[in-house]
């Protein structure tokens, strides 16, 4: 009855509660401080990883603003040079920068008095002399005194702008302001330079938005408010790591600021977002040690049990020692301390009588013992523990020196992995010893060295005084740093060596052997982590080229079956587009024959060219030209040699009439008449009539030398107009042409008569479109025939514009007929 009382009271108040309670304990507390140290850390290096990322790409998209800035400011500062004095030679200059730069949508000549001289832009055209005074605008006052200057965004139409102005060089030379189209800055803040997860804005010195990422708040928003940007906003304001977004979510936050503008370049991530893994990792965090604790319960009971039978019969032994019963033996076969632990204790109880003033003394050293066993044992399994927790090599490492020191005491320990390919050991991981400093001890040889014995012989080495020793790179090392003896201990397995551990000691003496069995221990151990680490990494590896070679054969599969389908397509209308192809082409050289260009594709083209052909009014610049003496010429001549003379003229003129896209309305002997902007439309038709007239007179002239070389004597003018027509076709149902009727045409023609040899007569409105690219002078009012009052026109003497193809259009300014 009193012993089961006694097992009783065992389980519940004696060891076994102890033993199971405090092994549950440090598992639980084990895990729960590894698992705050890591949600520490990696809460640390995602938010520290996240804000130098976004700090980089503020940084970057705010070098771009100033670099654009820098570019714009160039590109405006080129025209103010003093070399253009005149107002047409400036407004030149400006139509260049508005063609050449597109973010500049209007600029602006504000004379030295602080006058309006003259106004361009994209939308409104030109204006001059409107004298609006800026004398005392800000702007104008800024500019004169510093050269350059950078007026405050502003939006117009939901959309941001702002003005740079350069002063002109020479005294009172006045300024240029150009006005700013700030939507480029959201090229800046794309998709590929944001990322996926971030979103980036811009705002001015007041806070509103001048660009955003597609995640971004909206342009032309007041984000003032935020503390992020009101921080930066205030004086001598300091960055904050973290803000709100405009909807009041927490973001983690970077910015950098261009001081030229007084913008700041913000790139923000949710809070949220970013730190996800942190919420996964405290999950995993949870079940380890909702896992460590039931493994702990269920191992400590089941230890704790086997333990209590042997530990009874101790017991019950030692209670009837006490009494005196020295010729009682206990019985216990366990195979381990306890069994040996009876056996002292029957070994006691007959020396007793004899020995008994030496009993308390071997009692502490057969307990001293049993404790340090216990406690190396349990040292191990931390220590197992501890470094099998990770399958990350770079982790590995540095827990087994951690641990290695831990348990040896030593002052330093060092990590080497062995290069099999050049017979080496490398330094990997270093507690101790400044693993960076240059060195022997960085890389040593196989052979002749501590180490290379050590793994051949797959038994630690120690030595007790290196100031005795052979010379070998560590020793020199580890002198150097003040330590005196050192325990080598090889990491090696059936497979191969992968290293080696070396614990070095300040003080000089000997390793015990269970420093070194428990070493050798530890060494297994921690081969057996670093090779599951290894193969981890490879299984990892070769995990991911699997799945991309697999994704790459499917994509290539689907794209090869998708061009399958698409060249059976393609087979089956080839023949039926060739054939029309080619019906196309005969047709169109057929028309092309007798019809100008223009209207042969067009007629070739359509279906229905009656519809395509109907009458329509449109402005067009009508070109007319003959040769002078014509006709006293064809009085005097051959036919023949008139019909020559006629292939020659007409020759030289159809080749420019086709280079500058003129449609050419009719042939009348000598007389030709050519239309442009119909059928075919051009926003610059009068600049490609007056340009190829100007071509005209310098071809035909050559050729009227050589006809009078032949003995004619033939002139050649030419007439221009620009006004409205009415377009379309005229004629009869087994002929039809493309004509324009007019006044328009009648004006060209008259022109063309009052033009002497090599003159070309223009209009007043056709010089108007093109002033700023010809040298003419003004002719006295015509009186024309047909026309109730005089008539304004110049005398065209020259093309002045240099490099200018007028051909070269981009497709985007044709328009077909309607």
């Amino acid at each position: 009855m009193n012993g089961v009382k006694d097992k009783i009271w065992f389980l519940r108040e004696g060891l076994f509660a102890k033993y199971v309670i405090a092994l549950v304990g440090l598992v639980v507390f084990v895990l729960a401080v590894n698992g705050a140290l890591e949600t520490w850390i990696s809460y640390r290096g995602i938010k520290s990883s996240l804000t130098d990322a976004m700090s980089e790409k503020a940084e970057a998209t705010e070098r771009r603003i100033e670099q654009s800035m820098a570019d714009l400011e160039r590109q405006i500062g080129w025209v103010t040079r003093a070399s253009s004095t005149k107002i047409e030679d400036r407004r030149a200059d400006y139509a260049q920068l508005l063609s050449q730069v597109p973010w500049v949508s209007q600029l602006s000549q504000i004379s030295g008095n602080g006058r309006e001289t003259l106004r361009l832009s994209r939308q409104g055209g030109v204006s001059y002399g409107s004298n609006l005074d800026f004398s005392r605008d800000a702007t104008f006052t800024e500019t004169r005194a510093r050269g350059t200057s950078f007026a405050p965004a502003y939006f117009r139409d939901e959309q941001p702008f702002m003005s740079i102005a350069v002063s002109h060089s020479g005294f009172n030379a006045g300024i240029t302001v150009a006005e700013i189209d700030l939507r480029f800055l959201s090229d800046f803040l794309g998709d590929a330079q944001v990322g996926k997860a971030a979103f980036a804005y811009i705002v001015d010195a007041k806070g509103q938005v001048l660009a955003s990422s597609t995640k971004g708040p909206e342009i032309g928003k007041d984000l003032s408010g935020l503390p992020q940007v009101a921080a930066l906003l205030a004086p001598d304001g300091v960055p904050l790591a973290s803000g709100t977004d405009a909807d009041g979510q927490s973001v983690l936050t970077t910015s950098s600021a261009v001081p030229k503008l007084g913008w700041n370049v913000f790139f923000e991530q949710p809070t949220a977002q970013a730190l996800s893994p942190i919420r996964d990792q405290l999950v995993r965090i949870a079940l380890l040690i909702g896992l460590g604790l039931v493994v702990a319960i269920i191992a400590g009971s089941v230890l704790a049990r086997r333990m209590l039978v042997p530990i009874t019969a101790l017991r019950a032994g030692a209670r009837r020692l006490g009494a005196g019963e020295f010729d009682h033996r206990i019985d216990v076969h366990t195979s381990d301390e306890l069994e040996e632990l009876a056996t002292q204790f029957n070994s006691m109880a007959g020396q007793l009588a004899e020995t008994y003033s030496d009993l308390e003394w071997k009692v502490k050293e057969r307990t001293r013992d049993l404790a340090q066993s216990i406690n190396e044992l349990k040292v191990l399994e931390e220590v197992g523990r501890a470094v099998s927790s990770s399958l990350d090599l770079n982790a590995v490492l540095p827990t087994v020196a951690a641990r290695a020191l831990e348990i040896t005491h030593a002052d330093a320990v060092l990590i080497y992995g062995y290069d099999a390919a050049n017979h080496q050991f490398n330094l990997t991981e270093a507690i101790g010893i400044d693993k960076s400093a240059e060195g022997g001890h960085l890389a040593i040889d196989e052979d002749g060295s501590p180490l290379g014995e050590a793994a051949a012989r797959a038994e630690p080495i120690a030595i007790p005084n290196l100031d005795a020793s052979a010379d070998h790179p560590l020793r020199e090392a580890a002198v150097a740093a003040g330590f005196h003896s050192v325990l080598v201990v090889p990491l090696v397995d059936q497979k191969g060596v992968l290293g080696s551990l070396v614990v070095l000691r300040k003080n000089a003496g000997e390793f015990s052997e269970n420093l070194i069995g428990l070493m050798k221990t530890f060494a297994h151990q921690s081969v057996l982590a670093m090779r599951n680490a290894r193969l981890f990494s490879e299984v990892d590896h070769k995990s991911r080229e699997l799945e991309t070679a697999n994704s790459t054969v499917r994509q290539q599969a689907d794209k090869l079956q998708e061009q399958t389908d698409q060249l059976k397509d393609w087979n089956k209308s080839l023949e039926q587009r060739v054939e029309t192809q080619l019906g196309e082409i005969e047709r169109i050289r057929r028309l092309e024959r007798f019809l100008a260009p223009q209207v042969a594709h067009l007629i070739a083209s359509s279906d229905s060219h009656e519809g395509l052909l109907d009458s329509h009014r449109r402005e067009v610049t009508v070109v007319f030209c003959d040769l002078r003496g014509f006709t006293a010429f064809t009085e005097q001549t051959e036919p023949e040699e008139a019909m020559n003379v006629l292939r020659e003229y007409h020759a030289a003129l159809g080749e420019l009439i086709f280079k500058y896209e003129g449609t050419l309305d009719k042939y009348a002997g000598d007389g030709v008449m050519i239309l442009f902007n119909a059928p075919i439309q051009f926003e610059d038709h009068t600049k490609r009539a007056v340009k190829m007239a100007v071509e005209m007179r310098d071809s035909i002239g050559p050729l009227t030398e050589r006809w009078r070389n032949r003995g004619h004597n033939l002139g050649f003018g030419i007439g221009i107009a620009l006004g409205y027509a009415t377009l379309g076709q005229i004629g009869f149902e087994h002929r039809l042409e493309y004509a324009a009727i007019g006044s328009v045409t009648n004006l060209a023609s008259r022109l063309c008569d009052e033009a002497k040899a090599n003159q070309i007569v223009v209009s007043r409105r056709v010089l108007g479109m093109v002033e700023a690219f010809v040298e003419a002078r003004p002719i006295d009012d015509l009186n024309l025939k047909g026309f109730n009052h005089p008539v304004l026109a110049a005398e065209i003497l020259r093309w002045r514009e240099v490099a200018d193809n007028v051909v070269a259009v981009p497709a985007r300014e044709r328009r077909r007929i309607q």
